[in-house]
């Protein structure tokens, strides 16, 4: 096997079970060791990985109800319950009455989470160099842009095009190929 290529159909360290699918084999493998390497730089943050995804989105917008963290992390309640749990018990989020409404619950970053910020950025950052450490820019962008189209086609979804970003995102490049 080849960094570049995956495993072939032929190729006899892939199992027999996994030969007719040798992108999805190698997909799998990536995102395991993906997760290891996410899971070793969040432990000096007290964080587990997936909770990162929950904290970055209260520090950008404040608090929330639970059911919105469902919805943005697209997780099952019960994942996000255990996860506040969690993250409750670490001191980094607190839970209390919507002032507007007090038969629902809001959930914030305490002041103590958001020292963690910088550090957060910085071990995403530290990720993405591990990560993507032997590409060039150009490749860089071209296994973005491929990923995308992967993560349309579990969605069920056309892959966005020019235009389509949500707001604020950062502006695609264009690519040769097809």
């Amino acid at each position: 096997m080849t960094a570049s290529s995956g495993p072939a159909p032929s190729d006899p360290d892939c199992p027999p079970a996994a030969r007719g699918g040798p992108v999805s084999n190698t997909l799998a493998r990536v995102a395991r060791l993906h997760r290891v390497t996410a899971r070793e730089l969040l432990r000096d943050l007290d964080l587990y990985p997936g909770q990162e995804f929950l904290m970055m989105h209260l520090w950008s917008s404040g608090p929330v109800r639970p059911s919105e963290l469902i919805k943005v992390l697209d997780l099952d309640p019960s994942t996000v319950t255990r996860m506040l749990q969690r993250l409750e018990q670490a001191g980094h989020v607190r839970r209390g009455q919507d002032p507007c409404d007090r038969r629902a619950v809001l959930v914030e970053a305490t002041e103590p989470s958001c020292a963690l910020h910088d550090r957060m950025a910085a071990a995403w950052c530290e990720l993405e160099t591990r990560t993507l450490g032997g590409l060039d820019p150009a490749e860089r962008r071209e296994l973005a842009r491929l990923l995308e189209k992967v993560e349309a086609n579990l969605c069920g979804q056309a892959p966005r095009e020019r235009g389509d970003d949500p707001p604020g995102a950062p502006p695609r490049e264009e690519h040769g190929g097809p």
